[in-house]
């Protein structure tokens, strides 16, 4: 069965980083869409595929820029 949700240790896990990271940019206002279910941040999967689609697409547009 597919999950829906990660929680910050199994994204900061999927992305190699810390999970401290993933505190500073939800204070920031910066990474992807999170919840806050009885006190336990979780991540959708579909918000964490589109914050990373974002990111390859602004990847892709900064090479075009330098060409």
């Amino acid at each position: 069965m597919k999950r829906n949700c990660l929680t910050q240790k199994e994204l900061a896990d999927r992305w190699t980083i810390s999970h401290r990271t993933l505190e500073r940019w939800r204070w920031a206002g910066e990474g992807p869409a999170y919840m806050k279910l009885g006190g336990r941040v979780v991540y959708r999967v579909c918000d964490i595929e589109a914050f990373e689609l974002e990111a390859i697409k602004a990847t892709a547009e900064q090479q075009v820029q330098l060409a």
